[in-house]
């Protein structure tokens, strides 16, 4: 049983309704690549942040925190419970522990600019220009790198400086008791959940759902479409790589990307861990 399905029989045994925390569930149109639950999957329970934003709007921790803040108490004013479901571990951090981001209006020129460096790249200015930021960043997350790089461009100031503990501000939604469950499995499996994961996807149009965002004009350089799946199949479309090279780096990445979601929930300490059996 993954996230999803124990999260819907969550909420049907607490009349609950269900915040995705997924940051690319959130795009219209990205809907294989990103595992988005079918309407027969969410078995008539109500899911919010999903199909909010096209590909090439805006979507953010911030973003995400102030309206799962106001989502939260709309859901509890009528007298159900909020689930926050989702693997982007950044996004339920900030939420549960009050970090405040700095206050920086995005650039979209200056990121389209940043987008056509290579990591690589990006990753080794950020570690001169702000070596603590850099240090909690993973050298492979552009979209982050990225971030701290605007910060740093538009303010003049460090992301790591900018940054901060607000837990004496966080709003009543999160003063409340709040119960952390984390789903694990044995490794091995795991990694074969992921191979089989990446195969359907495949096998259920994630190439044609691609060429369709493409065509519509959602190119590489945006964030969404950096995302687990659409890069990848991009550099095949392109002819930079084979469709089974394509595959198998989806897979290579995903299985990392699971390790970095493993480490990032190792982190709250009050979470109950709940062994995967299949």
């Amino acid at each position: 049983m993954g996230k999803t399905k124990y999260a819907i029989a969550l909420a049907k045994k607490v009349n609950g309704e269900i915040i995705s925390a997924d940051s690319m569930q959130v795009y219209k149109g990205m809907n294989i690549g990103t595992a988005k639950p079918s309407k027969r999957e969410m078995r008539g329970i109500s899911h919010h942040l999903i199909d909010l934003k096209l590909p090439n709007e805006e979507w953010n921790v911030s973003l995400f925190v102030d309206t799962a803040e106001k989502l939260i108490q709309d859901i509890r004013r009528r007298g159900k419970t909020p689930i926050i479901v989702g693997g982007t571990g950044l996004y339920i951090w900030t939420f549960l522990e009050g970090f405040s981001f700095p206050i920086a209006p995005s650039d979209k020129k200056l990121r389209e600019k940043l987008s056509k460096l290579s990591s690589e790249k990006l990753y080794a200015r950020l570690k001169k220009v702000d070596p603590p930021a850099a240090k909690k960043i993973h050298p492979n997350d552009k979209k982050r790198i990225i971030r701290a790089l605007e910060v740093y461009e538009l303010t003049g100031k460090k992301m790591s400086v900018l940054q901060k503990k607000t837990r004496d501000q966080r709003p009543e939604t999160r003063d409340q008791e709040t119960k952390i469950i984390c789903l694990n499995m044995p490794r091995e499996k795991l990694y074969k959940k992921i191979e089989t994961r990446v195969d359907k996807m495949v096998k259920k149009g994630l190439v044609e759902e691609v060429k369709k965002l493409v065509k519509k004009g959602y190119g590489k350089q945006l964030t969404a479409m950096q995302a687990l799946g659409y890069k990848e199949i991009i550099d095949y479309l392109e002819g930079r790589v084979s469709k089974e090279e394509a595959i198998a780096t989806l897979k290579k990445r995903t299985r990392h990307f699971a390790r970095r979601q493993l480490i990032w929930f190792r982190r709250f300490k009050d979470a109950k861990w709940v062994e995967v059996k299949r």
